[in-house]
């Protein structure tokens, strides 16, 4: 091998394995070939990382001139690679562990590292200006970096040929090709890594599965385009993607994968009709009898010898026999599916009515019973293609046996690749902490007086320990980004995202039937996203990619559509998806897609986000909806709170943390929507306000808790995730109320429009909410100030800033952006409501309360919160908008308590005591005050004294009831 070129010693190779296999039996090539490919496996794994590879170069060239041996490489294949080795071992390039035993100082003599991460959402003017000689270490770092990825892309070039060599579909002679054995064995190692039920020694580590990855990839794309080049009816691989009707015709086996309808027994019972007459495929009703008794069996414990079962199941035609086979009664989650992943089926061909008496069993057999014509088909028969729905394309993509291929791919990245990707970033991470850690100490240095020369002492030790761990780490962020986030490698990424929008977009044409789409396509589309977004930066930047743009657009699709598909029941994937697209709209690129997408759908968005939020997930919704309005509202341009600027964040680059970037179009589609259908702005609203109560009920409850334990003489300590709920439920407080601004700002006649049925009860409903929220934190030493000053970690974002301002902006839109008209009813129904105290508004711009009687005054030195102080963020046009504010209510207070009458307690409403009484109920003749019959017939129909049910409510006067008796008798 080491003599001669590489071609001499493969022919070699071939003659003495020829001899191997024509002089000796068979059993001892067998554990010939066996020994060979452990020592091959454990000198490839275990060899020093010298600086030309040359180690594990020799190896692989050996391995694959042992494979190009076509009997050995079947025996291999069908008995050792995959049951015997973790064959995943030669397609891993090992990280060194010193960056001396890579000889990585002399590739990469120059090091280098970024003053900051390029991720997106960060601010751009923080970058500073390169200087020349900052310029040409970069260069240096560069060209060592190019020589460094040269000298690895000669060893993964050897591993994609050990893979195309394993993939080949030409060497059926006598026997079944190489490719349908690797099919066999793949699915099987896929299923032991889902499952974690396998033999652990095998399961494949992370770091090995990314390369496994890449490199089936790689080969995958090369018989792909290959197929193309000598059909050219068929597709390249840059349109790849997996016909739906894999998903249902039993073909492949999906295991314990949960699909987007739930489980496939369920799914196979509930949507025969559409199997049948959209893709040709009849169930035997004796099976779907026999999933039901399955389903029955769900909580039985297994018996020792069902625990003892091999994974795969049975291959069975026809009628069930009886008695029914042991392993149809397994408790796992994925019974049914094993188990109607080889039912037996009947299908009519599309391309040839067949009669009720030409009608064919077919058997979908297991992985391990396939052979080459249950895969790729013969003559009528499709194979894997099986139940063409009419919405595909009668064309086909490519061999049958590829599609399988790229089915699993997408898996491999759902398995474990998307975590070891986030997981390797970290080494960058380390490189921005140590590099801000040097600037630091170069800028202490700089600022150090002369005459401290134990501070210089110190201080030049620690500048000589950051550039000696930079210039390590700079030097393993190389090989890092050379074998795991280079350009190629980010490339396979995009593709695998773009094959995954396909399918799901080719799916979602099928109707009914998308519900068979394992959950993981749109998890591997979220995440390969977030990959390419997050992990490959700041070296390569997404915006690069071909076809960015429209990537962008068709993802932003699928998101807006499927977010609240009723066809996807799975609770961890719809809130996958409503994350995702809660991501997206927090960063310009995505939102400007979000907008390209068509207005039908865009349309179609909203109005699931206005949805009521009774018995959903409500708070990603009601997150969305900020970020739509953030930017627009009142005092809410920040991008984080005033009090926290001088703490560092944990992760800058998190969605929360990004730069406001409001929707227009988007805000106008929720208008359009609220002011033309008369359904769904009550509703909505009602369901914001319903939890707008809660939440800050929530709050203040536990508040008052956490004092309290504070408080107590004993040491004690206050719960953790107490505090972190406390948090979100004041996070979720503000989030609702900036909906309320939104919603009053682009519509608000909704609330003051009084001929609309429900426009007083909502805008009385608010009215008591905001007061509320204001005495609650604007009283004096008052609760919520003692637990802000504490500063206890957990709490953070409490603070009065957030929620004033919210209140505040819904109060100004009301009062002064409002008509004339509009607003003389805002302001009678916020001065009548009993909860209302003008000297929280006072309190807004920092004005005193004046002290009541026999009270000291406050301590002059005591800081208050006032608007005022916040110009950073609050104009002036605001804070003068504000002063306004102050004066109409001041006036108007002083005419209403002038002009206000005394009344008598007989005339209050029983119910509230704040309001008198105007309403009388229908037949029944009890009364009360028209806000709170009105809330209470949202929710009930009964009287609230005799329990009668409430016909019709009328207006009732007393005055005006008074005369007309005195009339009548």
């Amino acid at each position: 091998m080491e003599a001669g070129t590489p071609t001499q010693a493969q022919a070699v190779v071939r003659q003495v394995l020829d001899l191997l296999w024509l002089f000796m039996e068979d059993y001892e090539v067998h554990d010939c070939l066996k020994q060979l490919m452990m020592s091959l496996l454990r000198l490839y794994r275990f060899s020093p990382i010298v600086p030309d590879l040359s180690l594990q170069t020799h190896y692989l060239r050996l391995t694959i001139a042992i494979l190009r041996h076509e009997k050995s490489r079947k025996f291999l294949l069908s008995n050792v690679l995959f049951d015997v080795l973790r064959s995943a071992v030669f397609f891993h390039i090992k990280s060194p562990l010193r960056v001396e035993e890579a000889g990585l100082q002399e590739l990469i003599p120059t090091t280098w590292w970024p003053h900051r991460s390029g991720r997106e959402g960060k601010d751009s003017k923080e970058v500073q200006d390169e200087t020349a000689e900052e310029r040409l270490r970069r260069r240096a770092y560069e060209r060592g970096c190019q020589r460094l990825k040269k000298r690895i892309e000669v060893v993964e070039e050897l591993q994609v040929q050990i893979l195309k060599l394993l993939l080949n579909n030409k060497d059926d002679n006598g026997g079944e090709a190489s490719r349908y054995i690797f099919l066999t064995k793949f699915r099987k190692f896929l299923q032991e890594n889902a499952n974690g039920r396998g033999n652990i020694p095998l399961l494949c580590p992370p770091e090995y599965m990314v390369c496994f990855l890449h490199r089936l990839i790689s080969a995958l794309r090369y018989y792909w385009d290959e197929y193309k080049a000598s059909n050219p009816r068929t597709s390249f691989s840059e349109e790849a993607y997996v016909p739906p009707q894999v998903f249902y015709n039993g073909k492949v086996d999906y295991f314990d994968q949960q699909r987007l309808g739930g489980l496939l027994s369920h799914l196979r019972k509930t949507l025969k009709d559409e199997l049948a007459s959209k893709a040709n495929i009849l169930i035997d009703p004796l099976e779907l009898q026999a999933a039901t008794m399955d389903d029955l069996d769900e909580d039985e414990e297994p018996s020792p010898a069902a625990a003892q079962r091999p994974m795969q199941a049975l291959a069975i035609g026809g009628a069930l026999p009886l008695p029914r086979p042991s392993w149809l009664s397994s408790p796992t989650l994925g019974r049914a599916n094993r188990f109607l992943s080889t039912a037996a089926v009947s299908l009519m061909t599309p391309r040839r009515p067949l009669s009720t008496s030409e009608k064919v069993k077919v058997r979908t057999l297991s992985a391990e019973q396939r052979t080459r014509e249950d895969i790729e088909g013969s003559h009528w028969n499709e194979g894997l293609l099986l139940g063409r729905p009419p919405e595909e394309p009668e064309q086909p993509l490519t061999e049958n046996s590829l599609l399988e291929v790229l089915d699993g791919a997408v898996m491999m990245y759902n398995l474990s690749v998307h975590q070891q990707l986030g997981k390797m970033v970290g080494v960058s991470d380390d490189v921005n902490e140590y590099a801000m850690a040097l600037r630091n100490t170069e800028d202490k240095l700089r600022r150090c007086p002369k005459r401290r020369k134990d501070i210089l002492e110190e201080l030049t030790k620690s500048q000589k320990v950051f550039s000696e761990k930079l210039d390590h780490l700079s030097r393993r962020l190389a090989w890092v980004h050379a074998t795991v986030y280079s350009q190629e490698k980010m490339l396979d990424i995009y593709w695998l995202l773009r094959v995954c929008l396909r399918t799901i977009e080719h799916g979602d044409r099928t109707g009914p039937l998308f519900a068979f789409m394992p959950e993981f396509y749109l998890s591997v589309a979220i995440n390969s996203y977030s990959a390419l977004k997050n992990y490959f930066g700041p070296v390569h930047s997404m915006e690069e990619l071909p076809g960015y743009e429209e990537t962008l657009t068709r993802l932003a699709a699928i998101l807006a559509k499927h977010f609240a598909d009723t066809r996807i029941v799975g609770t961890d994937i719809r809130d996958s998806l409503m994350q995702a697209l809660a991501s997206y709209v927090c960063y310009p690129h995505s939102l400007r897609a979000v907008e390209r997408i068509p207005e039908e759908q865009r349309v179609a968005m909203v109005r699931s986000l206005l949805a009521p939020y009774e018995q959903r997930p409500w708070a990603q919704t009601n997150w969305i909806l900020v970020r739509l309005w953030k930017g627009c509202g009142f005092g809410y341009r920040y991008t984080r709170l005033p009090h926290l600027l001088k703490i560092k964040p944990e992760d800058a680059n998190l969605p929360s943390l990004q730069k406001p970037c409001p929707s227009l179009l988007l805000q106008q589609h929720m208008a359009d929507l609220l002011r033309q259908d008369p359904d769904v702005a009550p509703s909505f609203l009602n369901s914001v306000l319903n939890q707008l109560n809660w939440a800050f009920s929530e709050f203040i409850g536990m508040i008052q808790e956490i004092q309290q334990a504070v408080e107590r003489l004993e040491r004690n300590f206050v719960d953790t995730r107490q505090l972190k709920v406390c948090a979100t439920c004041f996070d979720l407080s503000v989030s609702l109320l900036r909906v309320l601004e939104m919603t009053i700002t682009l519509v608000p006649e909704i609330f003051l429009d009084w001929t609309q049925p429900t426009s007083e009860m909502l805008l009385r409903r608010l009215a008591q909410l905001l007061n509320q929220v204001l005495n609650r934190v604007t009283a004096e030493r008052n609760l919520f100030d003692r637990v802000v000053t504490l500063w206890l970690p957990g709490l953070e974002s409490v603070d009065h800033y957030p929620i004033l301002v919210a209140v505040t902006g819904i109060l100004v839109r009301l009062l002064v952006h409002g008509p004339a008209s509009g607003t003389e009813k805002a302001t009678s129904v916020l001065l009548a409501d009993p909860c209302f105290q003008l000297r929280s508004i006072r309190y807004l711009l920092g004005h005193p309360e004046p002290p009541a009687p026999g009270t000291a005054l406050p301590a002059p030195d005591r800081k208050r919160f006032s608007l005022q102080s916040y110009t950073d963020y609050i104009s002036a046009e605001e804070l003068a908008q504000v002063e306004q504010m102050l004066a109409h209510l001041t006036s108007a207070s002083a005419q209403a308590a002038a002009a206000s009458l005394p009344t008598s307690e007989e005339d209050l409403c029983p119910i509230c005591y704040a309001h008198p009484i105007s309403a009388v109920f229908q037949p029944c003749g009890h009364k009360s005050c028209k806000a709170c019959i009105n809330q209470h017939l949202m929710n009930n129909k009964d009287c609230f004294f005799c329990k009668a049910t409430i016909v019709s409510v009328e207006d009732w006067d007393k005055a005006a009831n008074a005369s007309a008796t005195s009339s009548a008798a």
